[in-house]
């Protein structure tokens, strides 16, 4: 592992998300891929949105690892990942037509699974179903397709290679959904057609890519896992049901891309330096009040794959802790610290007490979580001072410094990264 977090003498090395997502890891992925030769996604599908600005011009990746930015490197979508093929189709159409080169350089492994239109259609009906006690999914279908899979009843890619039993298989899978809900109409007929030609475009990036990653490494190439959403979206550790359909702490990266935990060097913990979660769901600091606002607009917290807005509130390392407790960071990137730019202080949540008593885990009971008081550590702010242009610790504001610190501080892991504004280059290595 590399000292002080330096991925330099790494070879495996894997970013990912400490709160509820959209922490800004396409920053951090896109300044450390220069180094890689492998880029990985482990999990999740077309929810996951990475957003990096190059040059004014901005990249919004979904299903692609952002990692492509880097000419050099290869790109492979691991088992772990469930994927629409005619929206991977589009986003490599679209990636190619804003200059990145993608010939030869996307692996998709043959065994992840496949994400059917319906399942976008029977993830709308769920929410509905649901009613007042709706997740706030995306619906892109991914719980649904998850479903599939641990059903037993899902296609994966590899069956594009031989079609003869496509179209049975695909009937199976949606007579089960019809089963379910029969108030949808789908033109089954149409559909297989279409995957018939998307086959032939998708064959030559179908790969084996259990045995392709792990011989990169073997090879002495160094691979980037960039992690999808976040660990309290996580459908084991997260704040369920109010979670994706699939494991985003450290556990997917060995389950969705067939690494061994050993062969792991360093995890780095992206955290946002406030916090942010899109849809339903408790969130203990979350402000309903011109704060919260201010936020929102100043950190232009909407998403990349939805457009919805997202809730805002002040940094929670009592979460962070938690997250750090599963996922075992080795370094951590804060990000958007100069969204705070805007405020005269700042506050940090550091504790929770329920019912009078503090808390010493984080509790899987909702209602637990709901009833929670948070308690606050306030820190001077550095209202007015811009810190984009700073690339040293040095530069930026004492009480800049002082709130990363306390960061630290408070949750024994090195702060290595911190992003300072919206520019590729607008970080600071420490």
């Amino acid at each position: 592992m590399g000292v002080d977090g330096d991925v330099s003498d790494a070879r495996l090395v894997v970013v990912l998300g400490s709160q509820w997502g959209d922490e800004g890891k396409g920053k951090l992925i896109d300044l450390l891929t220069k180094e890689f030769d492998v880029v990985a996604r482990c999990a999740g599908g077309s929810n996951a949105g990475h957003t990096v600005v190059v040059d004014n011009k901005k990249f919004k990746f979904h299903l692609l690892p952002s990692g492509l930015l880097n000419e050099t490197s290869v790109a492979a979508i691991g088992n772990g990942v469930v994927v629409h093929v005619p929206g991977l189709l589009q986003e490599i159409d679209e990636t190619r037509k804003q200059g990145v080169e993608t010939e030869d350089r996307i692996r998709i492994s043959d065994r992840a699974h496949l994400l059917f239109d319906y399942h976008k259609v029977v993830d709308g009906l769920r929410e509905v179903e649901r009613g007042g006690g709706k997740i706030g999914t995306t619906r892109q279908g991914i719980g649904p397709c998850y479903s599939s899979k641990a059903n037993r009843t899902s296609l994966r890619v590899g069956d594009l290679r031989d079609f003869r039993q496509f179209p049975e298989v695909f009937k199976y899978s949606l007579a089960a959904e019809y089963k379910r809900f029969s108030s949808f109409d789908y033109d089954t007929t149409a559909e297989i057609a279409r995957y018939y030609e998307y086959a032939k475009k998708l064959e030559p990036l179908i790969t084996e890519t259990v045995s392709f990653v792990q011989a990169s490494a073997d090879a002495g190439h160094k691979v980037l896992v960039e992690g999808a959403n976040a660990a309290l979206l996580d459908i084991d550790f997260g704040t369920y049901p109010y979670v994706t359909s699939s494991n985003c702490t450290i556990g997917g990266v060995c389950t969705g891309l067939g690494i061994p935990p050993n062969r792991i060097d360093m995890v780095v913990g992206v955290v946002k330096a406030y916090t942010t979660r899109v849809g339903e769901g408790p969130f203990p600091t979350e402000l309903h009040d011109e704060i919260g606002k201010l936020l929102q607009d100043h950190g232009h917290e909407y998403g990349a794959t939805t457009g919805r807005a997202r809730r805002c509130g002040w940094l929670d390392t009592f979460i962070l802790n938690y997250t750090n407790s599963i996922n075992g960071y080795s370094s951590v990137c804060l990000t958007k610290l100069d969204v705070m730019s805007v405020f005269d202080e700042l506050k940090i949540g550091y504790a929770y007490k329920h019912r009078g008593k503090l808390l010493d885990y984080y509790p899987c009971n909702l209602n637990i979580i709901k009833e929670v008081d948070v308690e606050y550590e306030v820190l001077p702010g550095w209202k007015g001072v811009d810190i984009s242009a700073a690339r040293t610790f040095e530069e930026l504001p004492e009480n800049a410094q002082r709130y990363v610190l306390r960061v630290e501080e408070l949750m024994s892991v090195k702060v290595k990264y911190i992003g300072v504004g919206p520019a590729r280059d607008a970080i600071i290595l420490r």
